[in-house]
């Protein structure tokens, strides 16, 4: 056997405890009874420092640098010359981190979810506070493995980009935050659009069916997945055999439930796709979070919010609800999922808002590390900028700062990542276009297979095997870019309102 095929063998065996730590963390999340919490995390701490300590070691040293020297001779784009890299990468951040610290923190975050979940429900933002206090410590205490840096937000960016500088992100929002404000306040001043009939008595299992119907138009694979509920969509992989979405449900708003399935099936669809010769390595894994948002947010909006999905899919959610949509036509149904008025909620916030939550959370992450911000002062900080960006003030904790999970979950450096999936999304839309005329028609037929098998054979089935930037200036020919989002934001609610 070779050091590297032996290099295959070991990844192989750490994917697999990762595995079983991804199985336990989706039960925690659509199974497990509050009470659990404490226990799961000490599992999830076992886990993670058995991981840890199985790929931090002086033999898995020796065995990388033994296997950079067969790697010398071959193809630098071959999957075996690529597995090398990435392994050096991981290793040396690895490294970096103590075993002890790596169990903690898994331990700390299980048991902080279900705090945040319970004060989320309560509107109890002080029963969170010491857990997220916890958390941000920890954070603090990850990034200072990795001086001298740039910026102490650098470490946990890279976490999910890699590569990627904190100034570089703030440089491409500095670009994209005035034209959006720009934009919104455009619309503002134009008549609001009528979307009532969007929040009415819609029925769970309605709307769990149609959902049903349109991933599985978008060809999810429930051979190798399943839906369940959860309190935040999400999406789990546990091999290329098994990859599971999750929703949530809110009967008085049709829109809720059916995005949040495209949002979580376009990231399964990624999942799915890999190439099989990846199976079991750690390349069987999206480039980054912000290709693998671009793909959610693909589906979820530049398929799922468009005119051309309706056309075929509306008459098919009228029979779902022919009571509710019985006086509402086409066209107003569209304008009515597209209306732009700035909201509390993230996950529900229209395409023209939506990046400026994502640049909120990010400037109190940042001040967060950098410990311009406490913890304790954070709601007073969040309803502020709220109502610098988007003109509100959340009325409560709950539709405020307690709504997302990622904080509890301790994914600091996380939410950047939706915002840069938006522009890599748009990208590759340009590109899809160019490569599938038409590809609006075969929408309007509800013919998804063409796209899916684009993706499928250009961001797919490469997992990680390219760093993420160089996996956009391969498909593209630039790297992130946020002139084609600006380009569309503009292009598409310029017509529904008429700027």
């Amino acid at each position: 056997m070779t050091k590297i095929e032996q290099l295959e063998a070991l990844t192989r065996e750490l994917g697999a405890i990762q595995r079983a730590s991804a199985v336990l963390g989706w039960d925690a999340q659509v199974n497990m009874p509050a009470g659990g919490a404490e226990e799961r995390g000490f599992q999830l701490g076992v886990l993670a420092e058995l991981s840890h300590k199985r790929f931090v070691n002086d033999e898995t040293h020796n065995l990388i640098v033994a296997a950079e020297a067969e790697a010398a001779s071959l193809d630098p784009d071959s999957i075996q010359a690529r597995l090398v890299k990435y392994c050096r990468r991981d290793y040396d951040k690895a490294t970096r981190v103590p075993a002890a610290k790596v169990a903690e923190f898994a331990q700390v975050t299980a048991v902080s979810q279900e705090a945040w979940a319970r004060a989320r429900s309560e509107n109890n933002f002080a029963a969170f506070l010491p857990h997220l206090e916890r958390v941000i410590e920890l954070r603090r205490e990850y990034a200072s493995y990795f001086a001298p840096y740039d910026h102490v937000y650098d470490p946990l960016l890279d976490d999910f980009e890699r590569g990627m500088k904190t100034a570089e992100v703030q440089a491409i929002f500095n670009q994209l935050r005035p034209v959006q404000v720009e934009l919104v306040h455009a619309i503002a001043a134009r008549p609001e659009i009528e979307n009532s009939f969007l929040y009415q008595n819609y029925p769970e299992q309605a709307q769990w069916d149609f959902g049903v119907e349109v991933a599985t138009r978008m060809g999810y694979d429930w051979n190798r997945g399943r839906q369940d509920k959860s309190a935040h969509p999400f999406t789990t992989s546990f091999g290329l055999g098994d990859v599971r979405i999750t929703t949530r449900f809110d009967t008085g708003y049709v829109g809720s439930a059916l995005f949040s399935t495209m949002h979580e099936g376009g990231h399964a669809l990624y999942e799915q796709g890999f190439d099989p010769a990846l199976r079991g390595l750690p390349l069987a894994d999206g480039a980054s979070m912000a290709v693998h948002e671009s793909q959610s947010r693909l589906w979820e909006n530049l398929v799922g919010r468009s005119l051309a999905f309706w056309k075929f899919f509306y008459p098919r959610l009228k029979e779902y609800f022919p009571t509710q949509l019985a006086n509402v036509d086409l066209q107003t149904f569209y304008r009515g999922i597209n209306k732009v008025k700035p909201s509390y909620i993230r996950v529900e916030s229209d395409e023209a808002t939506y990046n400026l939550h994502i640049m909120l959370r990010l400037e109190l992450e940042i001040a967060l590390m950098e410990g311009s911000l406490k913890p304790a002062d954070l709601p007073a900080a969040w309803n502020a900028r709220f109502q610098e960006y988007l003109g509100l003030t959340p009325p409560t904790d709950k539709v405020g700062v307690l709504q997302d999970v990622h904080w509890s979950h301790g994914l600091i450096g996380y939410f950047p990542t939706y915002a840069l999936g938006n522009l890599v999304s748009c990208q590759l839309w340009e590109v899809l276009q160019q490569a599938i005329p038409d590809l609006e028609s075969q929408i309007e037929h509800g013919e998804l297979g063409v796209l899916l098998a684009w993706l499928r054979q250009n961001v797919h089935t490469h997992g990680s095997m390219f760093e993420p930037q160089e996996l956009v200036q391969k498909i593209t020919g630039s790297r992130i870019d946020p002139q084609p989002y600006m380009r569309y934001l503009k292009t598409k609610f310029g017509q529904i309102y008429g700027l």
